[in-house]
């Protein structure tokens, strides 16, 4: 585990590309190019907020991320995540090493909360969430839309003060 450098953003591009145009992780229609990552992880770094890579056998494996919930000062002290895993390295844990950094980070700096929405179809997210400890707070139906159908967004709390 370590904090991205700019030279894993090719894989991070590439996982956001993927998720993008074959997934419902992203809700968004067009991947950003790659050279949107330099100012991604520039800007995040800058404002403090970690993004953090896992290796295995020398290869970036995924990567992981969190920033401010909501813009208004009041959401100070609640964060939302991001994780994503390379597909050769999902079902071998990569996904809880890097969710356990960020708890760790996050409580670190006092963080209060940390959020995250999660595509109600995405029943294995979900699942890996419970077992870090977040609980379903509120299933907001059709609130997305992509793929020609309507979404519904679950979104999962988990204390850390």
């Amino acid at each position: 585990m370590r904090d991205c450098e700019p030279r894993d953003l090719d894989v991070v591009h590439a996982l956001h590309e993927d998720a993008v145009l074959h997934s419902t992780a992203i809700w968004q229609d067009e991947p950003h190019p790659r050279a949107w990552f330099d100012g991604w992880l520039a800007s995040r770094q800058a404002d403090g907020w970690p993004v953090v890579v896992a290796e295995v056998d020398g290869q970036v494996a995924g990567y992981a991320s969190y920033s401010q919930w909501r813009p208004h000062p009041g959401y100070r002290s609640t964060v939302e995540h991001s994780v994503y895993v390379v597909p050769a390295f999902r079902g071998r844990g990569v996904a809880t090493v890097l969710m356990s950094a960020l708890v760790t980070r996050a409580r670190d700096e006092g963080r209060h909360v940390m959020m995250a929405g999660i595509c109600s179809t995405n029943t294995g997210s979900i699942a890996l969430h419970e077992r870090l400890g977040f609980t379903t707070v509120a299933v907001v139906p059709e609130v997305g839309r992509k793929f020609d159908r309507w979404l519904d967004l679950t979104l999962m709390r988990l204390p850390l003060a």
